[in-house]
């Protein structure tokens, strides 16, 4: 069962984040801004005015009381132990901003938003230093790349995944999910299998700064290798029978976490597959589905097996029946264990224990 922290948000909660130090933070709708100590115990709240949803928190790891909000079109920048007023506030997006990354040197903050912008506010001139603007509907999520300072992976619901360069302009590398779908009508497709478009929710950038991944609407998680101004689509693997809204890596590792439409947590070991196509770089095949069982850890409300034909040859590590709609998913140790964090429709925050990892 999970454990839940309550008595902080009265409406869905959004976003999170975690600090170096244990804190957590979380956005909701309404404009609500909570902090969280180790325990739950909720340490602060605040409300923006204008009451715009609460859409991406981040932690500074070099200054861990410092956090990034965003809300509406605004960036605020917050000392997570007086969240009262904040520190700076940034009005450089021209929609809803949907995501925000920080570079590893801290000195740029990428925001992604509803026009399909993404915009890099330097933050020692307090200035927009790049516009990156090629997404053609809403960009949903963005990530600079570890040990890359000038280097970050953006998706949208324009079913594009794309690779930057802060050097240019424009992207080094774009690709369609859904004309890679295309290419594999060929293979037998199961009912329902075309109905839901490959709209890009979610990416995510391992700790190497090379291999990243995403999770769309179709329900698959696809692994990407970047290979200097290029990338390569490494595998693909659907465990969700909705959208996957959430891909996260954990920290230092090919362990992967993903959170669905359906209500599931799954986390995944590409480790193997990773490595083995590091040794052996070959062209990428649609291999021939196999079916699989496997049985999953205690979570929710029940212990489920899975057994999908569409796994290929890989099978998640851990699947969790959540029973809530996943809208973040963040991985973080708490009192020196690993835990998943979950914010989902409701106003609480589930964690789950990742003890064997």
């Amino acid at each position: 069962m999970a454990l839940k922290w309550t008595g902080g948000h009265s409406s869905p909660i959004l976003c999170l984040n975690a600090s170096q130090e244990g804190l957590v933070a979380s956005g909701a709708e309404g404009g609500d801004l909570m902090a969280w100590g180790e325990d739950g115990t909720p340490l602060g709240h605040t409300r923006f005015q204008g009451a715009d949803d609460v859409t991406s928190v981040l932690f500074s790891r070099s200054c861990p009381t410092k956090l990034y909000a965003s809300h509406g079109e605004t960036i605020s920048i917050l000392d997570v132990r007086s969240l009262k007023g904040s520190l700076d506030h940034f009005h450089v997006n021209e929609e809803e901003i949907n995501c925000l990354s920080l570079n590893e040197t801290e000195n740029l903050l990428a925001s992604a938003d509803d026009s399909g912008a993404i915009k890099i506010l330097d933050l020692e001139s307090k200035k927009v230093s790049r516009s990156l603007k090629r997404h053609s509907n809403i960009c949903s999520s963005v990530a600079f790349r570890p040990q890359r300072p000038q280097s970050l992976v953006s998706c949208g619901l324009d079913m594009q995944v794309m690779l930057w360069s802060l050097q240019k302009a424009r992207p080094l590398w774009i690709t369609n999910l859904q004309e890679d779908e295309t290419e594999e009508m060929e293979s037998p497709q199961s009912p329902g299998q075309l109905l839901n478009p490959a709209l890009a929710h979610s990416v995510s950038v391992a700790s190497c700064g090379n291999i990243f991944s995403c999770g769309a609407e179709d329900g698959k998680v696809r692994i990407f290798r970047v290979m200097g101004v290029k990338c390569e689509q490494e595998l693909s693997f659907k465990g969700h029978t909705l959208g996957v809204s959430q891909v996260c890596f954990l920290p230092e590792s090919y362990l992967l976490l993903t959170g669905g439409n359906d209500g599931k947590i799954m986390l995944w070991d590409i480790s193997s597959e990773v490595e083995k196509k590091q040794k052996s770089p070959t062209k990428h095949t649609h291999r021939k589905k196999t079916k699989r069982t496997t049985c999953t850890k205690q979570g929710g409300n029940a212990n489920t097996s899975v057994t999908d034909e569409e796994y290929g040859k890989i099978s998640p590590k851990l699947s969790i029946e959540h029973g809530e709609k996943v809208n973040w998913l963040f991985s973080t140790k708490i009192k020196g264990y690993q835990n998943i964090l979950v914010a989902d429709q409701t106003s609480s925050i589930s964690l789950y224990p990742l003890n064997e990892f």
